[in-house]
């Protein structure tokens, strides 16, 4: 990988990590696309790493008050109904679904599940599930109604995102949604829920792909990593913003039509189905 992808690959992965499009799904299909070697699973979860310290600036204030009042909880049970403390618990619990199902399914997430089928199917399938949500909840409750309970959904809703394809922040803001709430609150509590599962992940596949990843690899993974930070707040600051007055028409509408697009460019075989291994030469 040389630099110019590496920036490519981490803008991207700071751009659709957040807005509900699918960073995995970016990530495959513009490797495909310009006949790139596939940057794998663990590059993807790596990079991940700069919009995590994204939503730890955007978020500081609120992070702090969650952790302060959850360790408080921990030994005054009456600080268990304040809404941090409960955010903290359903954060906890929230993590557990996700970081389960993806060690589970860990050889099936990194080869059978990336393929552009897949890829195709889940863009346009949690799309629609997505714009069904935004028009069929009510959206009458606000952060100070989150429940414990309402973590642990969001939480299973997260396992989805381990599909590439189906996007994180799509996952969770589509169960917040279906839970009644707003649209700003459902994406800060998704923004939130984010940060121990990356956190895990990214440590994990550093970790286990170590070897390559500060190795060879190590100049493009800082490289996007760094971009993917840049550009991952301000995806943040956006959506936050955008979701205060609009609806989510726009993201679904792009990930049908992208999801038609890449199906299109399979079948005209300008887009092999499974990652490449090796890059194509012009």
């Amino acid at each position: 990988m040389d630099v110019i992808q590496a920036i490519i690959l981490g803008l991207l992965q700071g751009l659709t990590e957040f807005l509900p499009i699918s960073s995995s799904g970016h990530l495959l299909i513009v490797p495909r696309l310009f006949g790139w070697t596939d940057p794998g699973s663990g590059f993807t979860a790596v990079i991940q790493i700069g919009t995590l310290v994204a939503v730890l600036i955007y978020f500081w204030k609120d992070l702090v008050n969650i952790i302060k009042t959850w360790g408080g909880s921990l030994f005054k049970p009456d600080l268990r109904a304040e809404r941090d403390a409960k955010l903290g618990w359903g954060i906890f619990f929230g993590t557990i679904p996700v970081a389960v199902v993806g060690l589970l399914f860990e050889k099936e997430i990194d080869t059978v599940l990336r393929s552009s089928y897949v890829v195709a199917a889940t863009l346009a399938g949690f799309g629609l599930l997505l714009g069904f949500a935004d028009w069929k909840g009510k959206q009458e409750r606000t952060i100070d109604d989150f429940t414990v309970k309402d973590g642990i959904l969001m939480g299973l809703w997260q396992c989805l995102a381990l599909v590439p394809g189906s996007s994180r922040s799509g996952s969770t803001i589509t169960g917040g949604l279906f839970a009644k709430f707003d649209r700003a609150t459902a994406a800060r509590v998704s923004f939130l829920l984010s940060v121990p599962s990356v956190a895990a992940s990214g440590l994990y596949k550093l970790a286990k792909e170590r070897e390559v990843l500060l190795g060879a690899g190590l100049m493009p993974t800082v490289i996007a990593t760094v971009v993917a930070f840049i550009s991952g707040y301000w995806a943040i600051a956006f959506l936050m913003k955008f979701l205060q007055t609009k609806n989510t028409t726009v993201f679904v509408i792009y990930r049908v039509a992208l999801a038609v697009i890449l199906l299109a460019l399979v079948f005209a075989g300008k887009i092999p189905v499974d990652p490449l291994t090796t890059p194509i030469t012009p």
